[in-house]
Formats: C-alpha cells, structure tokens, sequence
C-alpha cells in the first residue's frame, strides 16, 4: 500500500508540473526518432547509394535554391540536415543510455558493496573514486581513446564510463550508509537473513531514490560529453552520424553563410538536453526530501 500510494504522489506530481512534463514529451520525441529514423528521414546520410554531391551545400526549403526532400537543406557530402540529425540523435541517445547503463551497474554496485562492508573495501573503492573524481571526465575519456586508438559508438561509452562511474558509486555509498542503520534491516539481520539477501532485497531499492537524480541528470552530461568528442575529433568514426560531428563541419562554412549547417545540429542538441534536464530537475526535487518543495 505505501509503495501504491508514493507511486500515485509522484503521477500526480508530474502531471501537475509543466516542466517535467514539457521534458519528457521532448526526450520522447528525439527517442522515437532515433527509433523510427529509416521509416520518417527520406534518406539514409550514410548510404553512398542515397547521397549525391549534386546537392552539395542547399540550403534550407524556405530560402532561394532551396527544394524537396532537402526540408533543411544539405551539407558539404549532400546529405539531408534534417536526415542527418535524426540519425545523430540515434548516436546520442545510444551513447547516453549506454553510459548510464553501464557506468551506473558499475557504480551502485562498488558503492553499495563499500557503503554495506566498509574496512578495506569502502577504502579501496572511495580512494580509486576520489582519484578519477580529481580528473575531468573529459580528459579521462581522450586518454583511453587514445590508449585504445579506436574510434566507434562502445569505444565512446567505455571512455566516458572510466570516470563516470564514480558519482554513482558516491551516491550509492552515502545513501547506504544513511539507511544500513535503520530498524528493518536490524530486524532482518537478527532474523538472520544472509548478506545477499539484505543488498538485493533491503538496501538497494531503499537507498536508490538518490541514484535515480543521478541517472537522470547523467544522460544528459553523457550526450553532450559524446558530442564534445565527436566535435574535437576523437568521438564517433566520420561513417557514424553524430551531432557534435555535424557542428564541426558545419564551423568550416558558417562564415560562407552556410548557418543551416551548424544552427540546425546544434538546437537539436540543446533541445534534447534541456528536455532531459527538466526531468532531471522535477526528480530531483521529488526524490530529495531535504529540498523545499514550490
């Protein structure tokens, strides 16, 4: 009953807040697009067979030169604006959740064992988190694609996951250390439940809420830390779409008066960012209890 009735609070919550609700129909939009991108684009940008350099550089429909089904005119390789930033956004948003996925098993996994165990292990993980947390994200991630001098979408994740991986471990160990105390997990350990059973069926779905915030506002550091990569050159292969790529080439011609190019790319990133972090800021608010509430 009492999960029924947290699970209603937080519905009615969100559907009584504009801003997360404007956020979550934004992500959903950008996530079925990326779903539906060979189904709603009229090409394919990285089939050699439906890009032609005869439509080099068009610009968008509205202006003079501009035609069909070129809706935002086309780059520098005649490839489709509008195509070419719904397939990025599938680049995106597979880096994003892969990082969440991946950093965050990681993460909440070390940061439960070391918030629960303590000793030797809680400072063996918090000193190895503490010594990445010092390093930018950024950096971290030119290293191990410099080190792997490899370049592709998993290539992308692993390298934000190096460092990523420890703001949810901190966050899962602080919220462990808060609730291991509480009176039914006294009671299941005098029961005598074994540790297995206090991580997985007591401590963890109690002491997650925090880690949720964490997964939230992260897809959307992971998109446009993805994006930065790809922008500087050491994200995504030029056969990959991405968005960041996209900015880049679009820089070269931006004083040709070529603007569609880097405009167009560039408010899509923001946009599924801002949609993402409006979520983000209404769970996070629902989630911490210590925040005043509007």
């Amino acid at each position: 009953m009492r999960e029924r009735r947290i699970k209603s609070k937080l519905l009615s919550s969100f559907l009584h807040d504009p801003s997360a609700m404007l956020g979550s129909v934004i992500v959903a939009l950008f996530i079925f697009a990326a779903v539906a991108a060979p189904w709603i684009t009229p090409q394919n940008p990285y089939d050699l067979k439906a890009v032609s350099l005869e439509h080099f550089l068009t610009p968008p429909i509205w202006m003079k030169g501009g035609q069909t089904p070129y809706v935002l005119g086309t780059d520098d390789q005649g490839r489709g604006i509008y195509s070419t930033i719904v397939y990025g956004c599938r680049t995106s948003i597979i880096v994003g959740f892969g990082v969440v996925l991946l950093a965050g098993s990681f993460g909440v996994t070390m940061g439960l064992l070391a918030g629960y165990y303590g000793g030797w292990l809680d400072i063996v993980v918090m000193r190895c988190a503490d010594t990445l947390f010092s390093f930018s994200t950024t950096l971290m991630a030119f290293l191990l694609m410099g080190v792997l001098k490899q370049r592709g979408i998993v290539t992308v994740i692993l390298a934000i996951c190096l460092a990523d991986w420890v703001r949810y471990a901190r966050t899962m160990r602080g919220s462990v250390l808060e609730v291991k105390e509480a009176a039914y997990i006294m009671a299941a350990k005098a029961t005598g439940a074994r540790d297995w059973r206090l991580l997985l069926r007591h401590l963890l779905p109690n002491a997650i809420p925090p880690v949720m915030v964490v997964v939230a506002v992260d897809l959307g550091v992971a998109i446009m830390l993805e994006a930065t990569l790809s922008f500087l050159g050491v994200g995504v292969p030029m056969t990959q779409p991405s968005l960041g790529m996209m900015i880049a080439i679009g820089k070269n011609y931006i004083y040709a008066g070529m603007w569609w190019m880097i405009v167009f790319p560039g408010l899509a990133l923001v946009m599924l960012v801002v949609g993402i972090n409006l979520f983000a800021d209404w769970l996070r608010e629902e989630l911490n209890p210590k925040l005043e509430r509007r």
